[in-house]
């Protein structure tokens, strides 16, 4: 399989060049013990009521040749005790950078983050979502990539070739916020090469005195699977991940005008067996800042989202509209807190998320969340997931 190889070949040159000069590189990462409490009794058999789980992150780089080359690692693992889906280990990070003056080559596994909304990220698709940590498709699976950056007068462009595909991990039968018919691990392909197909990407992004733009283009492999229902031989009913090819091209533009920002993000997608469908996400964030004469800022957030897809490709973000707050504190600890309500504007669906961060110590953090579904209408994407309120928090130790 090219992932593995391009792993293997990631890993064997990590090690050559860190041989003689690990001594030189910065080593960091955390160790962190956290526990889930559900609200509500679980929907489906054999689901756990509750969860407590370990997680640790290792991160090495090291430069070398005056600055112009660096190796980076970056390795996550966690342990849960109710879904053994939800025990895994990711290398989100083993690569190998060279400055060569016009240019800058990457090549091993990135992540790579791309968009300007808060809400949903649309264009951002080179990397796979990490289901089973977050439900915010913040966190990423590391992906093996050749890149190539060149900064000129007229922007930055940004070539990739994707090597290998990775699926998404989806909750076991003993996890929580995961549908009531199982996800099966095997999955179909459109591809003939199935993960092994190699996607590509382009992007261009420039700044015009207030006005950051970018403009991208990918095509390979949907990081979003259909589900197919299957029927065993006893008549249980299984949900298959289909993952069809696809031409997505995506625009985001953010201005800065005094306090504002201006977000939009905007994709059209061409698969294959649907209709070519548009999708956006449109909204503003207005700071007030120094509030009433505190180191604090508070950023006022209201977001539209739309996507016309249909069927089998109908997603959680078809008519909505986001509001938050995000209040930095700016004080010793760098307490934050970002609290969003998603509100469908078809339905009565109404989604609740709350993230808290604070430093203990110098070492030791806190962080905090709360998800909450109310007013679930059957028939709606998120209906499985109706009794799946949660609050969860984690403790870390930086080193």
């Amino acid at each position: 399989m090219v992932l593995k190889h391009t792993i293997t070949l990631a890993i064997v040159a990590t090690v050559t060049l860190t041989s003689t000069t690990l001594y030189a590189g910065e080593l960091r990462g955390y160790g962190g013990v956290e526990a889930r409490y559900f609200a509500n009794t679980p929907l489906f058999e054999p689901q756990e009521q509750h969860s407590a789980a370990v997680a640790a992150q290792l991160e090495y780089y090291h430069d070398f040749d005056d600055a112009r080359q660096r190796i980076a690692f970056t390795g996550f693992g966690r342990i849960d005790s109710a879904d053994d889906h939800r025990t895994h280990a990711d290398i989100r990070e083993l690569y190998w950078w060279k400055d060569f003056t016009h240019f800058e080559l990457y090549g091993g596994i990135r992540k790579v983050y791309w968009g300007v909304t808060e809400s949903v990220h649309l264009v951002d698709i080179i990397n796979q979502d990490d289901v089973i940590e977050s439900l915010d498709r913040e966190e990423k699976l590391g992906q093996p990539m050749l890149q190539l950056v060149s900064m000129r007068d007229w922007g930055t462009l940004e070539a990739f070739v994707l090597l290998g595909f990775r699926e998404q991990q989806f909750p076991g039968i003993h996890g929580r916020l995961r549908p009531g018919i199982p996800v099966l691990d095997n999955a179909q392909y459109e591809s003939s090469k199935e993960d092994e197909h190699i996607d590509i990407a382009l992007r261009w992004s420039h700044y015009f005195g207030n006005w950051d733009i970018g403009l991208s283009h990918f095509s390979g492999t949907n990081r979003d699977p259909i589900f197919l229902p299957e029927s065993s031989i006893n008549g249980d009913i299984t949900l298959r991940p289909y993952y069809s090819l696809i031409d997505q091209t995506g625009l985001d533009i953010q201005a800065t005008i005094d306090a504002w920002l201006w977000k939009l993000e905007v994709i059209t997608r061409n698969e294959k067996d649907y209709d070519s469908t548009l999708a956006s996400v449109a909204g503003l964030e207005y700071t007030v800042f120094n509030l009433r004469d505190t180191n604090a800022d508070i950023g006022l957030i209201a977001e539209y989202q739309f996507d016309d897809a249909e069927g089998a490709r109908e997603s959680t973000s078809q008519n909505d509209i986001a509001l938050g707050v995000r209040w930095a504190f700016n004080d010793l600890d760098g307490s934050t807190v970002l609290a969003l309500v998603n509100q469908d504007l078809d339905s009565t669906n109404r989604f609740y998320s709350v993230e808290v961060s604070r430093r203990i110590t110098d070492d030791w953090t806190l962080e905090a969340e709360a998800r909450f579904f109310t007013h679930i209408e059957a028939g709606t994407p998120e209906y499985d997931f109706r009794d799946d309120d949660y609050f969860q928090i984690e403790v870390r130790r930086y080193f």
